[in-house]
């Protein structure tokens, strides 16, 4: 678990200069936010933006953090969104110290409120059908017309609503919507829809309720009535904010929320529309939503990600209101860092090719002392076994071996690391050609010493014994899209023409080390010039990698 209160300090930004100014204004109320979430999928790393934004928000005024889930919509609510949705936050180390509430704990209090709408003269119910609402609302040049029950009176209205509320009427068939402004500039604020009809069992509320309040009437009461200060939401948001405004005043509440809005994380090579990840999942695209190539936080911490990597690339985002997209090299960046330093090293051979050293004696076996971590002396040593059978790296080996080559070829000399200088003498081969074995010569003299004539032996490759290797799959992910902006395809093409077909890559005869035989699930490890790769928590003997050992991508600090 992360310490999110350690981990949040970001320096300034303009969230913090809102409350500052606030605070400076006499604001004397205590600091409440809340991370709302609506329980129809897996949390994403751009939800992590907005918990890190509310959670490091409320700890930095010492005030407090709420989950709300938003469950108003049960046609695509679920229990195991639920439970994945606060898995997450704790995963993260975003305990909601304010509580846990749904949005259906107040579904009678939002009911109450909208008959007191309805009493006021702000509210009514409609008989259009939604594409009839539609076509009445106008276009962004052209005013909407009032629907012919615009003028419907408050006890008829009120009669109406009743009634939906009872059961007595299909799905679709009235709505009770606010009565502010057809002709507004802001299409929100032409007579929204607060109330729909919709027989449906929920999650928490069974079948108790067939009317459910929208959204934007939902949200700002909900924020009232938990003494919400600063309701923070993604830009796409900005312009419901009036009628945000027009329900917490509408209603009179005493101590007012206040709705601020700041730009969403989007990622390259990835997308992060709920209904994009949804279809992934259900069409099998993917393995489900904790695949590890998805931007999920089930799949970030699956493939191998840490809380503390995912919060340092939402810093590094950073929090504005222009629309960005960051590179998901970013990403990967913070982790490989984070891993380079911790991360203990293993040597694991994903392609192997079988040597034998002819000159080592059958019977014998002695180890090697070798570093857990180069970078860090506390991490000690560990003992490896060295036998006169090997595996190394397919890659390793080449039989005409391009420029500049230091690594093993026929006649050719490469250290094992932390062992000996092997020379390669014979290669065998298949009847498909393929290289099957090679047969070498150990100078037996340089056991973690240079040669003793001075020779220079340049390349160092890793190796697994072959007597002790345990057996294992790794799974080789790379970006789940061809495209850098998912966001933008081209005219006449769909998303899902750019899945990569390289995505996942099985490795499934790799051979480990014998210390990696029995690690838990979600230990992590550098795979000596391979990657870092984690142990996977479904798959038995499976290690995904994380991310590569190197790239190109640098950031200015």
């Amino acid at each position: 678990m992360s310490d999110f209160t350690k981990e949040m300090e970001l320096g300034s930004n303009f969230i913090y200069d809102i409350i500052d100014a606030d605070l400076a204004a006499g604001f004397d109320r205590k600091i409440v936010t809340r991370f709302p979430p609506e329980p129809n999928g897996y949390l994403h790393i751009g939800s992590a933006k907005a918990i890190w934004i509310n959670y490091s928000l409320a700890k930095k005024y010492g005030g407090q953090f709420n989950l709300r889930y938003d469950d108003t919509n049960p046609l695509r609510e679920d229990e195991e969104y639920v439970k994945s949705i606060e898995q997450d936050l704790l995963w993260l180390g975003a305990v909601p110290d304010g509580g846990v509430y749904y949005g259906s704990d107040y579904f009678e209090r939002c009911y109450e409120y909208a008959e007191q709408l309805i009493l006021k003269g702000r509210a009514y119910v409609d008989d259009l059908s939604q594409e009839e609402i539609r076509e009445y609302r106008g276009t962004l040049t052209q005013p909407g017309r009032p629907s012919p029950c615009r003028e419907r009176s408050a006890e008829e209205s009120l009669d109406l609503f009743r009634r939906m509320r009872e059961g007595e009427f299909e799905d679709g068939s009235r709505t009770l919507r606010a009565r502010i402004n057809m002709s507004s500039s802001n299409m929100n604020m032409r007579d929204p829809v607060l109330y729909r009809i919709l027989h449906a069992w929920h999650h928490r509320t069974e079948d108790k309720w067939c009317i459910y309040p929208m959204y934007d009437f939902a949200h700002p009461v909900q924020d009232a009535i938990e003494g919400i200060t600063h309701s923070l939401c993604s830009i796409e948001f900005e312009n419901h904010r009036p009628l945000y405004n027009w329900v917490v005043n509408m209603i009179d509440f005493k101590d007012k929320p206040r709705q601020f809005e700041f730009a969403r994380l989007n990622i390259t090579h990835t997308v992060m529309s709920k209904r994009y990840l949804r279809e992934l999942v259900e069409t099998k695209t993917v393995d489900g939503w904790d695949d590890p190539r998805m931007p999920t936080l089930s799949a970030l911490r699956r493939r191998g990600y840490t809380p503390s990597s995912i919060i340092e690339f939402v810093k590094r985002a950073g929090v504005a209101k222009a629309y960005s997209t960051v590179d998901i090299r970013l990403l990967e960046y913070c982790i490989r860092e984070e891993l380079n330093a911790s991360a203990q090293r293993r040597m694991a051979v994903l392609d192997p090719i079988k040597v034998t050293i002819t000159n080592y004696p059958e019977d014998k076996e002695e180890t090697f002392s070798i570093a857990n971590n180069p970078l860090d002396e506390a991490a000690g040593v560990r003992e490896v076994s060295f036998c006169g059978e090997l595996y190394i790296e397919r890659e390793d080996f080449a039989e005409v071996p391009p420029p500049k080559w230091q690594r093993l070829r026929p006649d050719g000399e490469v250290r094992l690391m932390g062992s000996y200088i092997i020379r390669c003498n014979e290669v065998r081969k298949n009847e498909q050609g393929e290289v099957t074995e090679l047969f070498c010569t150990a100078d037996l003299e340089t056991r973690n010493r240079k040669p003793v004539d001075g020779r220079k032996v340049k390349g160092t490759i890793h190796w697994v014994s072959r007597r002790h290797a345990i057996d294992a799959e790794a799974c080789l992910y790379e970006n789940l899209f061809t495209l850098e902006d998912v966001n933008d395809v081209p005219e006449g093409t769909n998303y899902l023409d750019y899945l990569n077909p390289e995505s996942l890559v099985h490795r499934p005869n790799c051979k480990l080390e014998a210390c990696l035989a029995d690690v838990p699930a979600g230990e992590r490890y550098q795979f000596v010039r391979m990657g870092y790769f984690c142990k996977d928590s479904k798959k038995p003997n499976t290690f995904n990698r994380i991310v590569k050992l190197k790239d190109s991508f640098t950031v200015n600090d």
